[in-house]
């Protein structure tokens, strides 16, 4: 793709547009506001608890409204990006190249945890063996885990929360897009139009992001209090700092080795996303946002649309951190430390666990308390001394995840040829902005990619091209 022939539309119309204070435009201010929001949720939370405590459902249904659009997106997303090139094998190779990236960095992440968790000893000196707590959650079995993304019918995933069924469905539709070929084409062409009034819906729910961070930070504060955050700081900051430490050198050291871009630009450009994500706690806040950035980034949009979705199932390395580290804490804390075997075999179990709780509300906190109830029953009343600071590491397990799904997304279109690494150097640069009007007006660059597809009479050869130089 002859990046010549790619104008930055959206730098040219923003360029155009009249600037406030500093030059910024109404989406600065946006993410502006949800740091202010946050401050003042903090400090109502300190000032009035009870009234902050009440505040709780702004946050909530700010979330609610945005995993409302997660499965919509996610179907487009996928149909238009299956559906749009030729062969089905490249998205078998997609597919099962970041499934194995996936288990690979997931169970590494896992055994970081073990390792701090065994050097610092977080939960020694506490007295938790009264401490009670009742796991609503059941571990579930590799069948059972495997059934389940086979849905009742067609349309149930579209009301559910189980990602997994409705990356299930957007395949089929996609291969089935496939074998009609030009019969096929209208059909896609709707789907890229739902798409698009799906992304606007997004843009406008995102306007809410100041209240809800504002109802989140404000409950959360209210509920907990300092007091309990400093009984318990010695984990929150052992925890950033292995997230933040693997993301840096061990996923950073990845993204070097195999594209040549530093981690630090990508976070740079990815910069409003954590901003959300830190307001709301949740990844799937971002998740839409990250798939027109990674579009935009010049990652071909089968890779971006196969990755990005299951790795918010598969790759969910701040989890696993926080999976292991915490159960560590909660065993050191409840009188009976693991033993370096017992510590192995909940690792294992935490693998398949953390799979099979993918896309539940909380799941961080619900596989904890699964996998010490079939594991070891005896540490499940720790878990209710976890729930009072698990709103502030969810934050850290949140913004560990969106990482390693975007270095991920990168990794495997560099591994499959399909990214235009010309056009990564000069987004992360600055020179190619990603134009925030954008999101959710136009497909995200598939006109100019559907143009380079034409001329190259293979869908995706631009990017093939673009990944063999």
């Amino acid at each position: 793709m002859a990046l010549s022939n790619q104008t930055p539309t959206g730098a040219t119309r923003d360029a155009a547009k009249p600037r406030g204070i500093a030059g910024w435009d109404k989406h600065t201010w946006l993410y502006v506001s949800v740091i202010l929001a946050v401050v003042l949720g903090a400090i109502v939370g300190l000032a009035a608890p009870d009234f902050a405590i009440g505040l709780e459902p702004l946050g909530t249904a700010f979330v609610g409204l945005i995993k409302m659009m997660i499965a919509p997106i996610i179907f487009c997303t996928i149909v238009v990006g299956v559906g749009s090139i030729a062969k089905a094998a490249t998205v078998g190779k997609i597919g099962g190249l970041a499934l194995i990236y996936f288990l690979v960095m997931s169970t590494f992440a896992l055994a970081i945890g073990l390792v701090v968790g065994n050097i610092i000893h977080p939960g020694d000196g506490l007295n938790m063996a009264g401490s009670t707590y009742e796991a609503t959650a059941e571990a579930q079995g590799t069948t059972d885990f495997l059934l389940g993304i086979i849905p009742t019918t067609f349309f149930a995933p579209f009301t559910g929360e189980n990602v997994l069924q409705v990356l299930f469905i957007a395949l089929i539709t996609g291969f089935a897009l496939q074998g009609l070929g030009k019969r096929g084409t209208p059909i896609l062409g709707v789907v890229k139009q739902l798409q698009t009034l799906v992304f606007r819906i997004l843009s406008m729910i995102l306007w809410l992001a100041p209240i809800g961070a504002f109802g989140a930070i404000a409950a959360v504060i209210g509920k907990t209090g300092i007091s309990a955050i400093f009984s318990l700081g010695l984990l929150m900051v052992a925890f950033y700092i292995t997230c933040f430490l693997f993301v840096v050198v061990v996923l950073g050291t990845l993204l070097y080795a195999f594209t040549r871009v530093n981690v630090f630009r990508l976070i740079g450009y990815l910069g409003r996303e954590y901003l959300l994500i830190v307001g709301t706690s949740s990844s799937e806040s971002a998740l839409p946002r990250l798939i027109a950035k990674m579009e935009h980034l010049g990652v071909a949009k089968p890779v971006v649309g196969i990755t990005v979705p299951t790795g918010y199932s598969f790759n969910l390395d701040g989890t696993a951190i926080y999976l292991t580290m915490a159960s560590l804490f909660i065993a050191s804390g409840m009188g009976s430390p693991m033993s370096i075997g017992e510590q192995i075999g909940l690792l294992v179990f935490m693998i398949i666990a953390s799979k099979g709780a993918a896309g539940v509300t909380g799941a961080g906190l619900a596989t904890l308390a699964a996998g010490l109830q079939a594991y070891r029953p005896d540490l499940v009343g720790g878990v209710g001394v976890i729930v009072g600071i698990d709103r502030f590491m969810s934050e850290g397990r949140a913004i560990t995840n969106f990482s390693g799904n975007a270095i991920a997304t990168l990794l495997i279109g560099t591994w499959t040829k399909q990214v235009d690494m010309e056009r990564v150097r000069l987004v992360l640069s600055g020179q190619l902005p990603f134009d925030e009007s954008t999101l959710g007006a136009d497909d995200h660059g598939a006109d100019e990619h559907d143009a380079a597809e034409d001329a190259a009479a293979k869908p995706g050869a631009q990017f093939e091209q673009a990944g063999a130089r």
